[in-house]
């Protein structure tokens, strides 16, 4: 059982109790600076896990087991050697599935501007009103989506309050000068990430994360062919609405984060059912036409 299945229950039974919702493992590495200072960025990722890791990011009482699993590999370009780093990070979430041993990612996201200022032994404080630092937004910021992404697979946009908490952020961080958090400065960014989430236009990408989950992997240990058959008809939804929004992000957050799993899924369909869900699958992901022509055999 995760956050959100306890939602309405710890709402009408419990006072809120606050508990650390996020179990995020932090790499940082820095392979084209040079003379790197170890002990700063040992440092450095302590700071980053311990904030995302022993903070509360809602409301709900859980278990430690029931913690959302994740990882983030921040890869330092430039450093100054001093407090400005000029980073990308690599962002990932995962899920268990019901009834099995295996985790499904739910976000695999690349953020190539993960640029931020921090000196050595500074704590990191953060409000979600308040732009108190430009790493605690940014580590913040992704928490929020984590949990949020999260959220909405166990329920029907049961992530709104997280998603809306990361929109604040980002809203509040708009003063930034690290890029990302415009929408000006690029088609696939922070902003685009969060606004795409909560537009309507694309609502269909989060009504897919709960009935692929809930409908699809969950029951695949009870009735494999059902599941995977409910797994095939979303992609139809998936298809109008990337028709219709041409260069949304959340294609590219979506396949990012499930392509191989589609595979495993989908090559198990009989007949020529699997040619058919390829041409769909290239139609919404051509970057990954290699993986899936395996469906064809």
């Amino acid at each position: 059982m995760r956050i959100c299945l306890l939602f309405l229950f710890c709402c009408l039974f419990f006072a809120p109790s606050r508990a650390q919702e996020l179990n995020m493992r932090v790499e940082i590495q820095s392979p084209q600076v040079q003379n790197t200072n170890k002990r700063a960025l040992d440092m450095l990722k302590k700071v980053v896990q311990d904030f995302l890791n022993n903070r509360s990011w809602t409301d709900l009482k859980i278990d430690p087991r029931e913690r959302i699993d994740g990882a983030i590999l921040i890869t330092i370009s430039e450093w100054d050697g001093s407090k400005n780093y000029k980073a990308s990070a690599q962002v990932f979430s995962y899920r268990p599935v019901y009834g099995t041993n295996y985790s499904t990612t739910i976000l695999a996201y690349n953020d190539r501007n993960f640029n931020f200022s921090y000196v050595e032994g500074e704590q990191l404080d953060f409000n979600e009103n308040s732009n108190l630092n430009g790493l605690s937004s940014l580590l913040a910021f992704y928490a929020n989506i984590i949990v949020g992404m999260d959220c909405d697979t166990f329920k029907m946009y049961a992530g709104n309050k997280y998603l809306n908490a990361a929109r604040t952020i980002l809203n509040t961080a708009q003063g930034n000068p690290e890029e990302g958090w415009r929408s000006m400065e690029s088609l696939v960014n922070r902003y685009w990430l969060i606004n795409n989430l909560l537009d309507r236009r694309y609502q269909p990408y989060r009504e897919f994360a709960y009935e692929y989950h809930i409908n699809g992997l969950d029951r695949m240990s009870q009735d494999e062919t059902k599941a995977r058959q409910t797994m095939v008809s979303l992609l139809a939804k998936l298809l109008e609405v990337d028709r219709n929004n041409t260069g949304n992000v959340l294609t590219s957050v979506l396949f990012a984060a499930k392509a191989d799993e589609l595979v495993g899924v989908y090559s198990k369909l009989p007949g020529n059912e699997g040619a058919r869900v390829f041409n769909t699958l290239v139609s919404l992901d051509p970057s990954n036409t290699t993986k899936y022509e395996l469906l064809k055999k």
